[in-house]
């Protein structure tokens, strides 16, 4: 967002989508391999189960 006199106008969910996506940015290149979906979703702190049958 753009400033305001003088001050910064902070967008806090984008702040934390910045962050998230600097977490996994750096969990990827220490990767040796892709990264799982679960090792994604550990990374970015997904608490829900995926249901691969349908």
């Amino acid at each position: 967002m753009a400033p305001v006199r003088g001050r910064a106008v902070q967008d806090h969910v984008a702040l934390a989508e910045i962050e998230l996506c600097g977490d996994l940015i750096i969990a990827a290149s220490a990767a040796k391999e892709r990264l799982s979906l679960e090792s994604i979703d550990e990374v970015l702190r997904v608490a829900e189960d995926r249901d691969v049958g349908g």
